[in-house]
C-alpha cells in the first residue's frame, strides 16, 4: 500500500460587508533586502543603562520553533470543539497565510503575525526576512532523499480582478506561487479548482468543496504531499486484530502492526504518558504520546509546547522493545476561520481588512480558510506550558509498549524541528 499525507488549504476572498472603512497606509518595501542579514533589535531601558541593544539574528530555527508553538495553539483551538480524531498541518497554515501576508497592511497584517506567533517580526526592520525564511525553511525540509514533502501555492483569481504587479512577483519569489484566471460566476470555476486538487493530490482529493460564494475575487490554495517510509518497517504478516479502548466503555478491533525494534521513548510521570519516537527514512519522525491509566488527554493537550517536547527529546533513552501500534486512515476537513479569530486574526474576515498591498480594490475580506488533509499509517511507513521541575524519565524495565488507546501523533522533521503535522486518534475505524 502507499502511503502518504495530503493537505490542501483554501483561502477565498471576497467583497466585504463594509464600505469606505478606512485603510492603513501602505508601507513602503526594500527591494533591496540582502538574504543573510537579518537582526532583531530590543532597546532596554535600565536604572543604570540608558540605551543597551541586544541584537541577535533571527534564523530558520526561530520560525520553525514559533510556528511549532502556533500549531500546539491552534490545536487547543480545535481539540476543544469537539473529542474526535484531529489531523492538520501547523507549517501549511502557516505557510499559506504568510504569502498572503504580502498584501496586508496595518492592523490586518499585525494581527496576523500575533496570530501566527510571529510577534518577533514585528520590529524587523527588513521587510522580506520573514518571506525569505520560510522561502529558506522550505526549500531545506524538501530536500530530501529520504523521504518526499512536496509543499506549493496555488492562487485562482476572478478574470477581472486585479493584482499588484509587487504582489505578484514577490508571491513568485517566495513561495513560487502560480496564478491562473477563472470566471468565478460560471459554475465551471469550482471543476477548474477541484480537477487542479486532484492533480496535485496524485487523485487522493478529488473534490476540495461543492460551490464558491458568487462574490469570490481571489482563491488560494496551499498543498502538501507527504511520503515517508520507516527506517525500519513493521512485518505486515504479523498484523493482527486487537482491542484499542477509546475510554473506560467503548472500544473498536482495529489492525494493530507488531514489530520489535529499538526505539527511544520515556516516561512522562508529571503528565501520566509514554512517548515514543518511530523514525522515518531521511530525518523525520513521528512522535507518539498516549496518557496512561492515570492520564488525561486534555490535560497533555493543554501543556504541549515545543519546551515540553524538546524535555521529552532531551531525556529518551534507546532500548529494544515490543512496538503495537494501530494502522489508521484519517480524512479530515476544516473550515478554520473561527479558530485563527479565536487567535487573534479578526480584521482578515471583515469589510475592514486591509489588502492595499494586494490589489487596489476595496472592501474585500477574507470569507474562509479550510482545509482538507489525509493521512494513512501501515507497515511500509506513512504516506501522506510550564512544565519545569516535569518528572520524565526513560523506562528502563518495559518490554512493550502497546498504543492501545487514544493518543496524539507528530510528524517532525529533524534538523531544523520543524512540526510538519499533528493528529489525535481517539477512534482509528474512523476518518
Amino acid at each position: 500500500m502507499k502511503l502518504g499525507f495530503l493537505f490542501y488549504i483554501f483561502l477565498g476572498l471576497t467583497v466585504g460587508s463594509v464600505a469606505n472603512e478606512r485603510w492603513g497606509k501602505k508601507g513602503k518595501q526594500n527591494q533591496s533586502m540582502k538574504i543573510n542579514l537579518t537582526t532583531y533589535e530590543t532597546v532596554l531601558n535600565t536604572s543604570h543603562l540608558s540605551h543597551t541593544k541586544v541584537i541577535y539574528e533571527l534564523s530558520i530555527a526561530d520560525v520553525t520553533e514559533m510556528n511549532s508553538n502556533f500549531g500546539f495553539n491552534f490545536y487547543r483551538k480545535m481539540a476543544d470543539k469537539h473529542d474526535d480524531n484531529i489531523f492538520f498541518s501547523p507549517f501549511s497554515v502557516s505557510y499559506s497565510l504568510a504569502s498572503l501576508m504580502l498584501g496586508t497592511q496595518g492592523i490586518t497584517h499585525g494581527q496576523l503575525l500575533e496570530g501566527l506567533n510571529l510577534n518577533k517580526f514585528k520590529h524587523q526592520k527588513k521587510p522580506y526576512l520573514l518571506p525569505t525564511l520560510f522561502k529558506k525553511a522550505r526549500e531545506n525540509i524538501t530536500n530530501n532523499e529520504g523521504f518526499i514533502l512536496d509543499i506549493g501555492t496555488f492562487a485562482f483569481m476572478h478574470e477581472t480582478f486585479t493584482i499588484k504587479e509587487e504582489f505578484l512577483n514577490n508571491t513568485s519569489e517566495y513561495f513560487d506561487m502560480e496564478y491562473q484566471a477563472v470566471n468565478f460566476h460560471s459554475s465551471e470555476a469550482k471543476n477548474i479548482i477541484n480537477d487542479y486538487v486532484n492533480k496535485k493530490s496524485r487523485g487522493k482529493i478529488n473534490q476540495l468543496y461543492d460551490s464558491l460564494e458568487p462574490q469570490t475575487k481571489f482563491v488560494l490554495l496551499n498543498y502538501i504531499l507527504f511520503k515517508g517510509k520507516w527506517l525500519y518497517p513493521f512485518n505486515p504478516q504479523l498484523t493482527e486484530m486487537d482491542t484499542f479502548y477509546i475510554d473506560k466503555y467503548n472500544s473498536v478491533k482495529v489492525p494493530m502492526m507488531y514489530k520489535t525494534d529499538v526505539v527511544h521513548f520515556v516516561l512522562d510521570k508529571t503528565l501520566s504518558c509514554t512517548v515514543l519516537k518511530i523514525p522515518y527514512r531521511g530525518g523525520a519522525y513521528m512522535l507518539i504520546a498516549m496518557p496512561g491509566k492515570d492520564g488525561d488527554l486534555a490535560i497533555l493537550e493543554d501543556k504541549l509546547s515545543t519546551e515540553l517536547i524538546d524535555n521529552w527529546l532531551a531525556k529518551m533513552n534507546s532500548r529494544k522493545i515490543d512496538i503495537f501500534l494501530p494502522k489508521f486512515k484519517l480524512d479530515q476537513q476544516y473550515s478554520l476561520k473561527a479558530s485563527l479569530e479565536k487567535l487573534g486574526i479578526q480584521e482578515l474576515f471583515t469589510g475592514k481588512a486591509n489588502l492595499t498591498g494586494l490589489t487596489e480594490e476595496r472592501d474585500l475580506k477574507l470569507s474562509e480558510v479550510k482545509q482538507r488533509a489525509v493521512f494513512e499509517v501501515d507497515e511500509k511507513g506513512s504516506e501522506a506550558s510550564a512544565v519545569t521541575g516535569s518528572e520524565i524519565t526513560a523506562y528502563t524495565l518495559t518490554s512493550v509498549i502497546r498504543v492501545n488507546s487514544p493518543f496524539l501523533f507528530m510528524i517532525r522533521e529533524e534538523t531544523y524541528k520543524s512540526l510538519l503535522f499533528i493528529g489525535r486518534v481517539v477512534d482509528p475505524t474512523k476518518l
